[in-house]
C-alpha cells in the first residue's frame, strides 16, 4: 500500500473549508482525473477517474465525519483506497489547514511505476491548491452537509 499526507493552508474559516469539502459532486472542479462522484446517500458515493490513464471506478463508504473537523472514507468495490481530511482553524479563526492522507494500492505496472515516481503525490498536492483556489476566489461554499458519521453510520 501506497501513502500519502499533503495539507494546505486555506484562507476561509474552517466551517466553509469543511462545507465545501462535503460537496462532493463537486470534486471534479478541482481534482486532476475525477470525472464524476454519485453521492448515493449520506455515506456512499461512486467515484469515476481516469488514474494512469486507465478509467477507474469505485464506491467509497464515507466512516466518520465530524462537522468542521474530519472526514474519512474507504472503498468498498473497485480500486483499493482509504483515507482521511483533517480540518483546523487557525488562531484567528480567518484561515484553515487542510491535510489530505490517502492510502491506496497502485494496480499493474504503469501504476506502481507512476507512484514511484511521486505522480499520485503531486496530484493530490495540486488537487489541494485547486481546492484551495475554489474556495477562496468563490468566497463562499457551493454547499454543505452537516451531518456527522460515526462507524460508518449516520448519527445524525
Amino acid at each position: 500500500m501506497a501513502h500519502i499526507e499533503k495539507s494546505i493552508d486555506v484562507n476561509c474559516p474552517v466551517r466553509a473549508a469543511y462545507n465545501q469539502w462535503t460537496q462532493f459532486e463537486e470534486f471534479p472542479r478541482f481534482m486532476e482525473g475525477v470525472k464524476e462522484v454519485q453521492q448515493i446517500d449520506d455515506t456512499h458515493l461512486h467515484w469515476h477517474a481516469e488514474i494512469g490513464g486507465k478509467d477507474k471506478e469505485w464506491d467509497a463508504v464515507i466512516t466518520e465525519q465530524v462537522p468542521d473537523s474530519i472526514i474519512a472514507w474507504r472503498s468498498v468495490a473497485g480500486a483499493e483506497n482509504a483515507g482521511r481530511v483533517d480540518f483546523q482553524p487557525d488562531a484567528s479563526g480567518n484561515a484553515t489547514r487542510v491535510t489530505v492522507k490517502l492510502t491506496y494500492e497502485p494496480e499493474g505496472a504503469a501504476e506502481k511505476v507512476g507512484d514511484w515516481a511521486g505522480v499520485v503525490s503531486r496530484r493530490v498536492e495540486g488537487d489541494l491548491k485547486r481546492f484551495k483556489d475554489f474556495i477562496e476566489s468563490r468566497g463562499r461554499e457551493t454547499g454543505q452537509w452537516r451531518g456527522e458519521v460515526r462507524s460508518g453510520q449516520k448519527v445524525s
